[in-house]
């Protein structure tokens, strides 16, 4: 099934292949950052060796009989100024990386949010909300920390690796030896730990969003869970999710544990300085060159113990952007068609053989044909499950036929310019969903340069003006999430506003009037046939004091049409719509 969605171009262009280049791509985006950074680093590594010289050259001159106060105050003020530049190249590094990772997470959130935002419903039909949510949040900031703490570790640190080679040579071609060989094997166990890391750290991010997953699906039905009395079972349910977790943590743990590059260091010092030993006594360096080696030697201890962390941080890092891109790069197939047909629409609709489904083989609407005149309403009845909500959902292109074709003016909805399309269809579902902001904010939400008085103009028409009057601080109410502080006619009055408000051609009604009194459907009934005038109307109602004055009554049974024609018509040859309305 081809979906159609609409979608914004980020403002920079990324490489989704894989995590490492996914996250290099926003990197180098902020190169001048990362440059700054590097500098410090290499600044601050370089300048971490002037003590391990110093030491050595103060030894040297101590035992020479030079004045002691003279040897110490140079020797001091050496060390003091070079390490108080060393501290500034340190804040550099760090502050840049810091930098550099606060802006690669916004841009992330911002990428994965449009992406989000692109998908088309069957995509989000089938997502957990809970899990999109760890990714948008927790898993974004673990890109964060592949560069502060990941990479600032790893940079600041792998530099220090290269001290003792440098000293090393200095000294004795000989005293090569012991870095050279803790190199090589400090990087073999490196590539060993994130191999066997890997798996577990990608365990560790789909365990918490399971976790996550299972939270946000008992916080939205608390009412459900409450009302069946469930909460012990609920309880045993999460806790189970947060063991997975735990015991993926903890095999996370225990595999850091036992770091290698840890005993390997502990071997380097050992020998390192018995190779040094053995040469002093043999004569070929001086004693006090045993103490500047020993001393180079000792700074391979900080790129062995911050990898311990760092290198797990970049590790979980990867795992969550390799979870955020499998969201990213799914559907790549979704066609916006920005070069599509785009004008006004008149709101001629037309089904041409018309079959769709969700799943493959399990049809959900066959062969469905009809044609409505631009201004007609159409009121489409039929039992629960007929396939009414899936018919509509197919105007506006949130799916797309399996075979067939849906027209609108004569033109295939896939040729549309799709923000064309939809900005002049509007759809007011079963189910209203507001946003946690005021009223008039709810309201002009379709139209947001909409004025005061175009938003007062809609709710007037919709029967809202009344129960917002009412409210505290009326049209600047702040309504609580998905309109939660309202009834469920008051949500579905400011829905009607809100389609009132962007007059849009062609205007879809879900079964919107279900939770209204009689009273206020008459009124809003009203507005309806109101707004409906001049434009193309669908309605999805059992209501027959609404089916009555539809130009055209759509029965659907079984997702197919099972009769097509007037109220008097229908009453008079289809025993289906017969069985729905006759004791009405």
């Amino acid at each position: 099934m081809t979906i159609s969605e609409f979608s914004i171009p980020f403002k920079y262009k990324t490489w989704r292949s894989s995590p490492i280049r996914w996250v290099a791509s926003h990197a180098l985006h902020h190169w001048p950052i990362f440059l700054l950074a590097a500098l410090g680093a290499i600044g601050n590594a370089a300048l971490a060796s002037v003590p391990a010289i110093e030491f050595g050259k103060v030894f040297e001159n101590l035992t020479s009989g030079q004045p002691l106060v003279e040897v110490f105050l140079r020797g001091a003020a050496i060390v003091c100024i070079s390490q108080t530049i060393r501290g500034l190249m340190q804040f550099m590094r760090n502050f840049g990386f810091e930098v550099m990772a606060q802006m690669v997470e916004r841009d992330v959130r911002e990428e994965f949010y449009i992406s989000l935002l692109g998908k088309s419903m069957t995509f989000h039909s089938l997502q957990s909300i809970g899990d999109l949510m760890a990714r948008a949040t927790n898993d974004i900031r673990e890109v964060n920390y592949i560069f502060s703490p990941g990479i600032n570790m790893v940079f600041g640190s792998v530099n220090f690796l290269f001290i003792p080679l440098t000293i090393g040579a200095a000294i004795h071609p000989a005293l090569l030896l012991t870095p050279v060989i803790f190199i090589i094997a400090y990087f073999l166990s490196i590539w060993h730990y994130l191999r066997i890391l890997k798996p577990i750290t990608t365990e560790v991010r789909a365990t918490f969003g399971k976790m996550n997953s299972r939270l946000a699906e008992d916080i939205d039905g608390i009412e459900t869970v409450k009302a069946a009395a469930q909460e012990e079972k609920e309880i045993e349910l999460f806790r189970e999710n947060t063991k997975a977790y735990r015991d993926a943590t903890i095999k996370q743990g225990d595999v850091e544990a036992r770091f290698l590059p840890i005993l390997l260091l502990a071997l380097a010092m050992g020998f390192g300085l018995l190779h040094a030993l053995i040469l002093a006594r043999q004569g070929a360096i001086e004693l006090s060159s045993v103490i500047s080696y020993f001393s180079a030697l000792a700074m391979l201890g900080f790129p062995t113990n911050t990898s311990i962390r760092s290198y797990s941080m970049i590790s979980s890092g990867l795992a969550g952007a390799r979870r955020l891109l499998n969201i990213m790069n799914s559907e790549n197939n979704l066609d916006e068609n920005n070069d599509g047909h785009a004008s006004e629409i008149s709101g001629d609709v037309e089904f041409r053989n018309v079959n769709f489904s969700y799943e493959e083989g399990n049809a959900t609407l066959e062969n469905i044909n009809f044609k409505v005149k631009a201004g007609q309403t159409v009121a489409i009845v039929g039992q629960t499950g007929s396939g009414k909500t899936s018919l509509i959902r197919l105007i506006n292109r949130t799916y797309d036929p399996m075979q067939g074709q849906v027209l609108i003016d004569g033109v295939d909805l896939r040729e549309w310019k799709l923000d064309s399309l939809r900005s002049q269809i509007s759809i007011i579902e079963q189910d209203i969903f507001l946003f946690s902001k005021t009223v008039a904010e709810n309201i002009a939400f379709g139209k947001p340069q909409a004025s005061r008085d175009e938003i007062r103009l809609a709710a007037d028409k919709a029967q809202a003006s009344n129960f917002i009057a009412e409210l505290e601080d009326g049209y600047e109410t702040v309504i609580g999430e998905r309109g939660a502080t309202l009834s469920g006619g008051q949500r579905q009055r400011l829905a009607l506003a809100r389609a009132f408000l962007t007059d849009p051609r062609i205007l879809i009604l879900d079964d919107s009037t279900s939770a209204i009194d009689s009273k206020t459907e008459d009124e809003i009934q009203r507005a309806i046939k109101t707004a409906s005038a001049g434009r193309t109307t669908f309605i999805i109602t059992h209501r027959l004091s609404q089916i009555r004055w539809a130009d055209l009554i759509i029965v659907m049974r079984k997702g197919r049409i099972s009769a097509i024609g007037t109220h008097e018509e229908l009453m008079r040859t289809s025993p289906a719509y017969q069985a729905i309305f006759g004791e009405v």
